[in-house]
């Protein structure tokens, strides 16, 4: 028999663990961790159609889809980059003239490829610090989703087995999924004060963090007070169960 405390605190921990996994999936799918805002573009829509078809069909570079973004309003993601280019139907029209979002994914070796001291400049030395913390800001939010569905199948399994215990591995896996999403938003602004600070936006260029960022950042704290939650449940559960035992036994 559950008591009603405790029965309580597991359902607001669920619901809490629930709006958390649909924040930081929407953050993980979504372009909008950084945006770039430029002054009125000076290029002309021909520079403008030159800039985009490189950073759509051109080779992967770390310096020219920077430089694109710097210039074209970009936004960036853990597995997007795109830019706010003049519709191709409408290049050449001074009036009505309409603005489209063109994304590109990174792929998955493009992830794991290495960063270098000097953006752009494959023979100079890697820079370990900035490559590894690019690969953190995509496995960890990963890793915390996995995290998140464990607990999850352990909890069904709790319940199938009318069982208390399994809460307490429910609350740490809780926790652990927690610090990930914590660590993806820590990895990803870290990789990108580095990277302006070797490759800086150019004069009146602004960047700003965007809501995606702020929605991984907002599931950090869900998934801690949904391990909280969990956490003290089963030990207080647990304690009561062992004073109704010795009580018995007395």
């Amino acid at each position: 028999m559950v008591d009603n405390r405790y029965a309580t605190a597991l359902v607001i921990g669920s619901v809490l663990s629930l709006l958390a996994t649909v924040y930081l999936s929407v953050a993980v799918g979504t372009q909008h961790w950084y945006q770039y805002n430029c002054p009125p573009a000076k290029h002309d829509g021909s520079n403008a159609s030159e800039l985009r078809k490189e950073f759509i069909h051109g080779e992967f570079d770390e310096k020219t889809y920077s430089d694109t973004m710097f210039h074209l309003n970009g936004t960036l993601g853990l597995w997007w980059r795109c830019i706010l280019v003049p519709s191709q139907s409408l290049w050449y029209r001074e009036r009505d003239l309409k603005m489209e979002t063109e994304c590109v994914s990174f792929t998955l070796p493009q992830q794991f490829s290495p960063k270098y001291r000097y953006p752009g400049n494959h023979n100079s030395d890697e820079d370990l610090l900035r490559t590894y913390l690019w690969r953190c800001q995509f496995l960890l939010p990963l890793v915390s989703l996995a995290l998140v569905f464990l607990s999850g199948l352990v909890g069904v399994c709790a319940c199938l087995c009318r069982s208390f215990t399994p809460t307490l591995g429910v609350g740490i896996l809780h926790l652990l999924a927690g610090l990930c999403s914590l660590g993806t938003v820590c990895c990803f602004l870290a990789g990108v004060d580095l990277l302006h600070q070797y490759s800086p936006p150019p004069e009146g260029v602004e960047g700003s963090l965007g809501w995606s960022l702020y929605l991984a950042l907002i599931s950090f704290p869900l998934q801690m007070m949904a391990a909280a939650l969990f956490l003290w449940a089963a030990r207080s559960h647990r304690k009561n169960y062992t004073r109704m035992t010795a009580y018995r036994v007395a």
